[in-house]
Formats: structure tokens, C-alpha cells, sequence
């Protein structure tokens, strides 16, 4: 997978309707077993609730949701809709309600479940994780500027840099970029450069912030 939306941090979020109190607990996990350990934590924690309605996306093949007693298709399966719309994957979302003795409808549940989940996502921090390769480049002094130059014209970071007996710069690279930048760097120092793959990893840009992830 070249890229994939996740949160990045766990969120909680609650609101009243008709005062039925809704409370949203979002997480990124990378398992099924993660997803259903944060589903028996929120259950033991809200005991005393009438439901926690649940729903999990792994990857684009592992899909799970749970009415937990509610009308069937009146919350696990829109919950799960805000997610997909919003292709956001390897999350799950618990929403507890306390019953507050007025009915909604099958109608006003499916609204109130899915504003829960919206409200979830607005409440995190919700992250694009590409696929990258963190790239080193060696280059003579001459060739420092160039290099500089073609980066910032191509949106690719320098992560870091070395100056020494020759210039080192570490670069982060779209892996889907890998070639074509590599083809640049060569011939804007005419061949002088080296180009060597560091390693595979995932980043994603968040407030201006390269955040980096092994997986």
C-alpha cells in the first residue's frame, strides 16, 4: 500500500442527543487483536451503559462492525460508513450510549451514530501515511546548491546533512518518486553524485511536521 489515512492520536469525543449521551473513543490499531482489546476496555469501563456500538478496519480486506443491541443497521454499520467515506483504515471507533428514555427512530440513531464517529475523527489527529525511502546523497561542495535547488523544487525534505571532506545529505523520498529523483540528481551534477537507499519507511506531514513510521 503506497499510502493509507490513520489517526495518529486517540480521541474522545461526546455529545447529547434528545439526552441519549453519546461518548466516541477512537484508536489506531494494527491487529484484530488490538481492535478487540480496545472494544473490552471501553465495554469494561462503561459497564453501566446500554451500548458500546463498535466498528474496525484493517488494510482494505478486514472489516468488523457491532449494533451491540441496537437496531440492527442503526450503528455499527454507519459508524463504519463515516470511516470508509473518509478512507481512513487500521482504526477502530467504539461509541457508548447512555440511554436517556427518549427513542430517536431508526432514523435519528443512524444520524446520531454517525455524527458520533465524524466528531471522533474532527477530535484526532487524523494522518496521510505515504510510502517513503530515506535517501542519502553524496556530492562535492559544487554540487551542494544544485542539489538544494532541485529538492526544493520537487517538495522533497532534506532530513538531515553532513558537511565535511564532502557534503552527505538525507534525503525523504516518495517511494513512487525513487527513480525519477534519482535520474535528477544525476543529471544535475553531471554524474558526480551518489545516490544510496537508506531504508523503506512510512512518513506523513502533519502541521508542517515530517512524522516517520516503520510500518
Amino acid at each position: 500500500m503506497t499510502e493509507y489515512i490513520v489517526p495518529y492520536q486517540d480521541a474522545e469525543s461526546e455529545f447529547t442527543e434528545k439526552r441519549s449521551r453519546f461518548i466516541t473513543h477512537l484508536y489506531k490499531v494494527g491487529t484484530e487483536a488490538e481492535a478487540r482489546a480496545r472494544i473490552e476496555e471501553m465495554k469494561k469501563k462503561y459497564y453501566d451503559a446500554r451500548h458500546n456500538c463498535w466498528c474496525y478496519l484493517l488494510g482494505s480486506t478486514v472489516v468488523r462492525y457491532s449494533d451491540d443491541g441496537e437496531p440492527q443497521g442503526t450503528a455499527g454499520q454507519p459508524m463504519l460508513a463515516v470511516l470508509q467515506r473518509e478512507n481512513v483504515t487500521n482504526a477502530v471507533c467504539v461509541v457508548t450510549r447512555y440511554f436517556g428514555g427518549t427513542l430517536l427512530g431508526t432514523g435519528g440513531l443512524v444520524r446520531a451514530y454517525s455524527k458520533a464517529v465524524q466528531e471522533g475523527l474532527a477530535a484526532s489527529r487524523v494522518i496521510t501515511k505515504r510510502h517513503g525511502i530515506l535517501t542519502e546523497v553524496g556530492t562535492d561542495y559544487n554540487g551542494v546548491g544544485k542539489l538544494q535547488y532541485l529538492f526544493a523544487q520537487s517538495d522533497i525534505p532534506i532530513m538531515d546533512s553532513v558537511y565535511a571532506e564532502d557534503v552527505r545529505l538525507q534525503v525523504l523520498v516518495p517511494a513512487a518518486e525513487a527513480e525519477r529523483v534519482k535520474k535528477a540528481v544525476t543529471e544535475a551534477t553531471s554524474a558526480r553524485a551518489s545516490v544510496t537507499e537508506v531504508k523503506e519507511l512510512y512518513f506523513a506531514v502533519s502541521d508542517g511536521e515530517y512524522l516517520l513510521f516503520d510500518d
